[in-house]
């Protein structure tokens, strides 16, 4: 894939204003509220960090994926929860507050298990890869676009709450245009196998999206997690951070790969169908819960 502006430039910006608009809402007793809910938070990342990248193995095996799809796959289901996830957790009526300490901490935890399992996809899928992985170097550059504009975000809120919740608005719309434009760049650049990674990978991107929506909600439960906290749970761990996905496979400094993109732009468009019917039946159940049977 050769390197272009929208690539080199667009997306890094395009990702940076997300996690801004993410730190916008994050403050540092953000961080700390994991002490409130350890059992949650400790039962949210096992399942994000060590059960979804083996559920997704298992899927990109199931289904004999191509080598790079499933590379994108793997980068998919290892990339954190984002702001997309608070929205469907405030929808469905569950703890926004532990979901926004989870996709915190997420964040910062990515920096290392991402590139951990994308080089491991790299090395068991692509004959060691060469010249694609996330070297020690490139390591740099993900927390660069990942947490930098996050602590920006973090610092104005600090320093100037009101101008914080100001910008909250805008950039909350930015990155929904944003993220339709990172979308639509990576399904451009392979216009031309479009509807054949439709049909290869867009079954198992619809199943990475509903067992990690099942997982997230039934796992806590399990756990005796409170019902709300499990509906948090549900959607951080099953809403993927697309944007992140697509700008690391995309950018020429880092993956460089239009194929290992199209994996999180099929689910980037697939997700709202599962996670909005989800956050639709939750809603009604939590009504339903709070209004005495007449």
């Amino acid at each position: 894939m050769n390197s272009s502006t929208a690539t080199t430039v667009f997306l890094p910006i395009a990702l940076g204003i997300i996690m801004l608009g993410l730190g916008l809402s994050l403050t540092v007793a953000d961080f700390a509220r994991v002490a409130r809910y350890p059992k949650a938070t400790i039962v949210a990342l096992a399942c994000q960090i060590l059960v979804l990248p083996a559920i997704c193995l298992g899927l990109v095996l199931l289904f004999d994926l191509d080598p790079p799809l499933a590379v994108g796959m793997m980068l998919l289901a290892a990339s954190p929860g984002g702001t997309t996830a608070n929205l469907f957790s405030h929808l469905a009526r569950g703890d926004v507050a532990l979901n926004i300490t989870l996709t915190a901490i997420n964040s910062v935890l990515a920096v290392v298990t991402l590139p951990l399992v994308v080089n491991l996809a790299i090395a068991g899928f692509l004959d060691g890869g060469t010249e694609l992985g996330l070297q020690p170097d490139k390591l740099l550059q993900v927390f660069a676009i990942v947490l930098v504009p996050v602590a920006l975000g973090m610092l104005v809120r600090w320093k100037a709450p009101g101008t914080a919740e100001r910008l909250r608005r805008p950039v909350k719309i930015a990155s929904i245009v944003v993220l339709v434009a990172v979308i639509a760049i990576a399904v451009y650049q392979e216009r031309d196998n479009v509807l054949g990674y439709l049909r290869s990978v867009g079954l198992v991107a619809l199943l990475l999206c509903v067992v990690s929506l099942a997982i997230g909600y039934y796992v806590p439960r399990a756990a005796r997690v409170e019902p709300r906290q499990a509906v948090a749970a549900a959607f951080e761990i099953g809403i993927h951070n697309s944007t992140l996905a697509i700008t690391i496979a995309l950018s020429p400094a880092l993956l460089d790969s239009a194929q290992l993109a199209i994996p999180a732009a099929v689910y980037g468009i697939l997700m709202f169908l599962p996670a909005g019917l989800l956050a639709y039946l939750l809603s009604r159940r939590a009504v339903a819960t709070l209004v005495p049977p007449s």
